[in-house]
């Protein structure tokens, strides 16, 4: 499979000044390598600049991509918000969930298990990917990542997972919105150059 023949892939993250987007929504979401700092996004959330960018990229998404973890933390929370609007597109959205151990995806409506993050959907459209960052690492390795919307917040986390390789590899990008919240959060998208 070509870069030409899968979707157009879109990133969306909460991050960290310096580029960390573990955890960003509990204290226990995610406390792999012993990461204290769970929760931290939510001070910064502004949802007049930042919800309209998060309902922006959902409304705009064909489809969803998920790590098996993300999937397995946010299947219940949003089946269990029927009625809102964006929890009702959420459920109703394709979603692919990236696992080799994963064999059953009725967890949560409209999920499909891809045992290998390589044979991403083909087809027309845009794949959205919140949260999994060891996916989204895979992916802008791979440079398959077309557009980056990014929620950068004005905190120095000092360590924990973040969606960028460390491989080495120089990739241009071209800024082509941003917003500041309220909050000090600067929402950026960006898009390959």
């Amino acid at each position: 499979m070509t870069p030409e023949d899968i979707m157009h892939i879109v990133v969306t993250a909460f991050t960290s000044l310096d580029g960390v987007v573990q955890a960003p929504g509990g204290p226990d979401e995610d406390r792999d390598g012993g990461f204290a700092h769970g929760g931290w996004s939510m001070r910064y959330f502004d949802p007049e600049v930042m919800g309209a960018a998060w309902n922006d990229a959902l409304a705009s998404a064909d489809a969803m991509l998920f790590g098996r973890r993300t999937w397995e933390v946010s299947g219940p929370v949003w089946s269990a918000q029927a009625g809102d609007p964006f929890a009702d597109r959420m459920n109703a959205i394709p979603k692919y969930v990236v696992s080799r151990s994963l064999t059953d995806a009725s967890a949560w409506a409209n999920s499909t298990v891809l045992a290998d993050p390589r044979r991403l959907p083909e087809g027309e459209g845009r794949l959205l990917v919140m949260g999994s960052p060891s996916v989204v690492r895979e992916l802008v390795d791979a440079d398959l990542v077309d557009e980056y919307r990014l929620m950068i917040e004005p905190v120095l986390l000092g360590g924990g997972k973040s969606i960028f390789p460390t491989t080495g590899n120089s990739r241009g990008l071209e800024l082509v919105e941003a917003t500041t919240a309220a909050t000090g959060t600067l929402v950026c998208t960006y898009r390959k150059a």
